[in-house]
């Protein structure tokens, strides 16, 4: 089959070295950098932990899948309101885990006052991203074109896909195209929440007396945040900050002062083995309207896949669609948004 994947972002490039493997004639279309924006910088979160069951199970596939040498396994805390659900989940899929009480010394986290009641997904760790976009990339190189896709409409039972080197048909298409899928989905009928926010990440240094090695944090609430180890000797933190302040409306600039404000005093407040002290940053596009789940739609030989997230699926992912692509169906969705 002749297939194309628009948007080369960790999703993107997955499905074309598993469509590669296959034997498939795929080519990936891509505006920018492979894995850029939403799928950029050296780490992300991986855990099995999740509020819905099913989404724990597809974490725990897609764990196997990753290659080797792309998961840290450090472990993944989650403190905070909620957590009796997670641990439910969690148990509901077979998943290990362990409630345990503030101060117990499996935590290995940069604080020490931390609310109850806490739980610890000793499968999860950090994504070295950095070493999947080399593997995926080494695969994928000659099946890359740096192309915008402006449109895609159906021709009978193919697609056409227009760039500015004109028109190309494809026996099928998957749109993966980060900020750019409501656009283009909305093109071929399919529609997907389009409201956009900004978002920042931080990394602080990690001062030496912190315990070792540090385990992924998520805290869950008002403030809710992720962090984890990033590059040597820092730790990256991201945060929910007030939407009113990252809205996509005040702009970029407004958005990371804003965020960067908020995170330091976070850090500076409640993180006393990490200086507060910001080292780098990682900006990418939110979407306020999606959550921590997985959406797939289809329209004929067009698949569009949504949500947020993503990176901890990749390799499940790009192996789920592209069976989809081949055999014409739609994997099913999972978590909040499942139909």
């Amino acid at each position: 089959m002749k297939i194309a994947v628009v948007g080369g972002g960790v999703v993107g490039l997955s499905t074309t070295v598993e469509l590669i493997r296959l034997g498939h004639d795929v080519t990936c279309l891509e505006a920018g950098e492979p894995m850029g924006e939403r799928s950029a910088g050296d780490t992300r979160i991986f855990r099995l932990a999740h509020a819905y069951p099913d989404m724990v199970e597809l974490a725990g596939r897609a764990r196997r899948l990753f290659p080797e040498g792309c998961v840290d396994g450090a472990g993944t805390v989650v403190s905070g309101d909620g957590v009796e659900s997670w641990a439910s989940a969690m148990a509901a899929a077979g998943a290990t885990h362990e409630i345990v009480a503030a101060g117990s010394r499996s935590l290995r986290l940069p604080a020490t006052d931390i609310a109850g009641p806490i739980l610890v997904d000793p499968a999860g760790g950090v994504i070295r991203v950095d070493r999947l976009r080399t593997h995926l990339i080494g695969i994928a190189h000659r099946h890359l074109r740096r192309a915008r896709v402006d449109l895609l409409e159906r021709a009978g039972d193919r697609v056409r896909i227009w760039s500015p080197d004109g028109p190309e048909e494809f026996d099928t298409a998957l749109i993966c195209a980060g900020a750019e899928t409501s656009g283009l989905a909305a093109g071929v009928g399919i529609m997907t929440p389009p409201a956009l926010e900004h978002h920042v990440r931080f990394s602080f240094p990690i001062r030496p007396e912190a315990p070792r090695p540090l385990r992924c944090w998520i805290t869950l609430g008002g403030f809710g945040t992720y962090q984890h180890s990033s590059a040597a000797g820092t730790w990256a933190v991201g945060a929910d900050v007030d939407p009113v302040l990252v809205s996509w409306a005040g702009g970029r600039e407004a958005a990371e002062q804003a965020s960067r404000d908020a995170v330091t005093a976070y850090v500076a407040r409640e993180l006393p083995f990490v200086e507060p002290r910001v080292v780098g940053q990682l900006y990418c596009t939110h979407n306020p309207d999606l959550s921590d789940g997985l959406q797939f739609v289809r329209s004929g030989p067009i698949l569009t896949i949504y949500g947020e997230n993503f990176m901890k699926f990749a390799p499940l992912l790009g192996a789920m669609l592209a069976e989809a692509l081949i055999d014409g169906s739609t994997p099913p969705d999972a978590g909040p948004g499942a139909r």
